[in-house]
């Protein structure tokens, strides 16, 4: 379903938003880089400037510069959200200097074992940005992954110390059989502290092809489970299945020795994000949309919640009936984004 833009209005919104910073308030998200190339990316470039007017007031102004940041002394810096602004300039000249998918390369196998930081949105952006740059190249979307990769630098954060627990030979199956956190307290960051064990599904996995079909089945999964185990928490457990889906699109544009790395890495994502927001009893019929894709976009749209707009993305991708089942369920259980 996907739509190349040749308009220019995604370049213009990206430019547009590139004086913002990639969070606002210290520690929320701005999505709005990563809405507008989906938008963008399935044929409503038309409504790109309309939705960016309702989300403005969730910007705030690109953080201010500490220090640069170099080939020397990047380890100091890594995982520091003050340095976000030094991170982007960083990125910024590394594009300017060596092809995009040489930066990419060098840098996803260090940033992969942090993906979690910043509730996994560097990564869910860095993934619509390398949508957008095999699309076309140019500079705003050049640009666009040098902010994704530099966010995902500032809020890189690992998980150690996971116990591993059996997985089934599913990933449905071995989502539900993620142990839910005991005591879910507190924000993201909390959360992921406390998570202690998963089931290591696809572990074994060094196959790059194979690696690839199981992160599909991963989507797919966690973009089904939506539907049914959504209503647990309707923002959060988005991620659950966007973070993997980022990590699926970008698989084309890396080195195939780095797919099964990738997989490992989204899994724990996945694993980790329904540990933290279990769902006490999902529910036990979703009914089928009696709608189009398309016409599931339209309504992800009229509501304008920037998770909604992305998980349609995903279920987009996905492209079944559970899938787009799962998109109306975000639209049922979010509240509409409004002009403040």
């Amino acid at each position: 379903m996907d739509t190349h833009d040749t308009t220019g209005t995604l370049e213009d919104a990206l430019e547009r938003l590139h004086a913002a910073g990639p969070e606002r308030l210290g520690r929320l998200t701005n999505h709005a880089p990563m809405v507008v190339e989906a938008l963008a990316a399935h044929g409503r470039a038309d409504a790109v400037h309309r939705w960016l007017d309702l989300y403005r007031h969730k910007l705030e102004d690109l953080p201010g510069l500490v220090a640069p940041v170099t080939d020397a002394n990047w380890r100091a810096a890594l995982g520091d959200p003050r340095r976000a602004a030094d991170w982007i300039g960083y990125f910024g000249r590394a594009l300017a200097e060596q092809p995009w998918r040489d930066v990419l390369a060098m840098w996803w196998p260090r940033l992969l074992p942090g993906m979690y930081g910043g509730s996994t949105h560097p990564v869910i952006r860095v993934g619509h940005a390398v949508r957008a740059l095999e699309a076309h190249e140019n500079a705003p979307r050049l640009a666009e992954l040098a902010h994704g990769l530099g966010y995902w630098a500032a809020r890189h954060r690992p998980v150690p110390g996971i116990a591993a627990l059996p997985a089934a030979p599913s990933a449905a199956r071995s989502l539900d059989a993620v142990p839910p956190l005991t005591d879910p307290r507190g924000g993201f960051p909390d959360r992921l502290a406390a998570v202690r064990r998963l089931p290591l599904w696809a572990d074994d996995v060094t196959d790059p092809d194979t690696a690839r079909a199981r992160l599909t089945e991963l989507v797919r999964a966690t973009t089904h489970r939506y539907a049914t185990h959504g209503h647990g928490e309707a923002t959060m457990l988005v991620h659950a299945a966007t973070a993997p889906n980022a990590v699926l699109r970008t698989l084309g544009s890396l080195p195939r020795p780095l797919w099964a790395p990738s997989l490992h890495a989204a899994w724990t994502a996945s694993a980790a994000v329904t540990a933290m927001y279990p769902t006490a009893e999902p529910v036990a019929d979703v009914p089928a949309p009696r709608c189009t894709a398309q016409e599931v976009l339209e309504r992800a749209l009229a509501h304008g919640d920037e998770h909604v707009v992305k998980l349609t993305d995903t279920a987009l991708d996905v492209g079944d009936e559970q899938a787009l089942a799962a998109a109306l369920r975000a639209v049922e259980l979010s509240d509409p984004l409004v002009p403040n």
